[in-house]
């Protein structure tokens, strides 16, 4: 990189995704009440598309305001299910209910990146993945939930494709990469056409 580049999450899995990939990366979480926010807009009928959106971009600008010299990435992950977005669950009674839910059913993930530049946005992106459960039983959703709780709790839906997760799902649509919470091609893509990062 021949400018710094903030990450605007406490992600490790989004930092770690950057740096593997050579990009040097500062990770500084932006304090924003993401769930208050989420829950604005979903009652004003926003869509989960532009949910995910909004968020990304919030949390760059709040990181960008402190580095305006800095580009600052926004990510942000949204899991929409029948027309409903999920959250992270805060419970092991919330991620397995949530799981409960998913299995044997469908559901969408958009991941959601927002780049600042000077404290201006200069591009956006949102990938999208369809992922299918399969119907798994009470049995070893229990055993999963036990192996895998608290992990998973930082993770929307309740898995973490990349561990044991992947058991769960019998087909997935889409980019890995924006499964794990970071269209990692298209911001690559990105970077190098304007010159931040050699191609």
């Amino acid at each position: 990189m021949n400018r710094p580049l903030i990450l605007a999450s406490g992600s490790e899995i989004r930092a770690s995704l950057l740096r593997r990939a050579g990009v040097e990366v500062t990770a500084l979480a932006a304090r924003i009440d993401e769930e208050m926010i989420r829950q604005s807009l979903q009652a004003e009928n926003a869509k989960p598309h532009d949910v995910a959106d909004a968020l990304a971009e919030m949390k760059a600008a709040r990181v960008a305001d402190k580095h305006p010299g800095a580009l600052v990435l926004g990510c942000d992950q949204v899991l929409e299910f029948g027309g409903a977005i999920l959250s992270k669950p805060e419970t092991l009674e919330q991620a397995r209910q949530q799981l409960t839910d998913l299995r044997g059913k469908s559901h969408r993930l958009l991941s959601a990146l927002v780049l600042y530049d000077a404290a201006k946005p200069i591009w956006r992106h949102i990938g999208e993945a369809n992922l299918t459960m399969k119907p798994v039983s009470d049995g070893y959703l229990d055993g999963y939930l036990g192996r895998n709780w608290p992990g998973i709790s930082a993770s929307v839906g309740g898995y973490k494709l990349e561990e044991e997760g992947i058991r769960l799902f019998s087909a997935i649509t889409g980019d890995y990469f924006t499964i794990l919470g970071l269209p990692l091609l298209p911001l690559l893509s990105y970077l190098a056409q304007r010159g931040f990062i050699e191609s």
